[in-house]
């Protein structure tokens, strides 16, 4: 691919990150992409095909970082325990690198009515239950040995993500309960040490 050609299907990929971060495929048109990425209308077209083809493609380009930084987790030869530890702090890493695609996935907007959209929604969908199911299995792996209690490894995944979501997410806040990295590093040491010791002060 020439140089030229890569430099335009950037921006574009670039335009269409920001502005379908919070707003479905319907509401964002063409014309806004290629103004917002400096370029004509039918590159779109050229390079993608169509609006929903750009949209996959950024979708795609999110899930492939997200899965970079997660194959780092899951390595083999890495107990279970430390591969959610890992996890966690793999998600963390990919969220402040590429906010806006960890954004695109952990707070995907609404889809829309369009086919074109659900589409993207489900592959979307797929790949969250597919890392829900990397984590379970490193959770059931810890059952199985004896280093974790007895749990539901399926439910416990999630309830890991959707607090590792609401811990990340404080990097965006917009008032005192904001956090940079250190603070958020801070937060999922603290989250991940409470779901190994528990609140409670052990019984004599």
């Amino acid at each position: 691919m020439d140089a030229r050609k890569q430099r335009t299907m950037n921006a574009l990929l670039a335009a269409a990150e920001t502005l379908f971060l919070d707003r479905s495929l319907e509401e964002v048109t063409v014309e806004e992409i290629a103004e917002t990425a400096g370029v004509a209308v039918g590159s779109i077209y050229n390079h993608f095909g169509s609006k929903a083809g750009l949209h996959a493609a950024v979708v795609e380009q999110a899930l492939q970082v997200d899965r970079e930084h997660m194959d780092r987790a899951y390595v083999a030869g890495r107990g279970p325990v430390d591969q959610i530890r890992a996890a966690a702090a793999e998600y963390l890493a990919f969220a402040l690198e590429q906010p806006e695609h960890f954004r695109m996935l952990a707070f995907p907007p609404d889809p829309g009515r369009y086919a074109a959209g659900r589409r993207t929604a489900e592959s979307l969908a797929a790949r969250v239950d597919e890392q829900n199911r990397r984590l379970a299995a490193a959770i059931r792996a810890g059952v199985d040995s004896g280093e974790l209690r007895e749990i539901d490894p399926d439910v416990a995944a999630t309830a890991l993500w959707a607090a590792w979501n609401g811990i990340i997410g404080l990097a965006w806040r917009p008032d005192g309960l904001r956090q940079d990295r250190a603070g958020l590093e801070r937060l999922l040491a603290v989250a991940i040490e409470m779901v190994e010791h528990g609140l409670l002060r052990p019984t004599p």
